[in-house]
């Protein structure tokens, strides 16, 4: 107050338009820097979100089955195109294509993990690549307990008891292509529309054409 002038209205007012403009500097400094505190927070989140929604996904791909073959077949159609006995590769290449899918699947969710998963993941996720590169049947199913740590802990999940035995689980089955059964159904219901609309047709031609031969008898019998 002892560096205030009110000995004028100048001076008054000087010292109001002084407070004043400290004031609004003052208050856009802080709306800034929580602005910018507030855009790193978004940021941060969104990261985190994307973290978490592609490892849930290479979580549901590499351990979505607790039951069948659990390894990831390793072989690529053209070595099984290469095998020696001709019924043994065709053997082969009759469930080639769901192997294949669900390594294709396998190694995109590895891929995913050693992009953004832990130290420890990521480890876990590089050999098992490895055993894919080198052919041999691969069980990912330490990485998906990994995982499932992980993830419980990032959503501030209580993590799984002890005492619950949790069966070894390996890669999802891909889901089967849809039948034919809603084409053939949609065909045969589109016959029987077909056939409706053809009788419909020729009721209405025929009962046109009687009414028309009926009026010209009476106008016959009028003359």
């Amino acid at each position: 107050m002892r560096n205030f002038d009110f000995s004028s209205w100048q001076a008054v007012l000087s010292t109001l338009f002084g407070l004043a403009l400290i004031t609004v500097i003052g208050v856009g400094v802080r709306l800034l820097a929580m602005q910018t505190i507030q855009q790193r927070r978004e940021r941060e989140n969104r990261q985190i979100n994307e973290r978490l929604r592609t490892l849930i996904a290479a979580y549901k791909t590499l351990g979505g089955s607790f039951t069948g073959d659990l390894a990831v077949d390793p072989f690529h159609l053209r070595d099984l195109r290469r095998a020696d006995a001709e019924a043994a590769a065709a053997d082969e290449r009759a469930g080639s294509d769901r192997g294949r899918r669900i390594r294709d699947a396998v190694e995109a969710a590895l891929s995913d993990i050693i992009l953004l998963g832990t130290e420890e993941q990521v480890r876990l996720a590089a050999r098992a690549a490895n055993e894919l590169a080198a052919g041999r049947p691969t069980h990912v199913h330490e990485l998906v307990v990994s995982l499932r740590a992980f993830i419980r802990e990032a959503l501030v999940l209580d993590p799984v008891p002890a005492d619950v035995e949790i069966p070894v689980q390996g890669p999802a089955r891909p889901s089967s292509s849809p039948g034919r059964g809603k084409g053939e159904g949609g065909g045969r219901d589109g016959g029987r529309g077909g056939g409706a609309g053809g009788m419909g047709m020729g009721a209405g031609m025929g009962m046109g054409v009687g009414l028309g031969v009926h009026a010209g008898s009476d106008d016959d019998a009028a003359r």
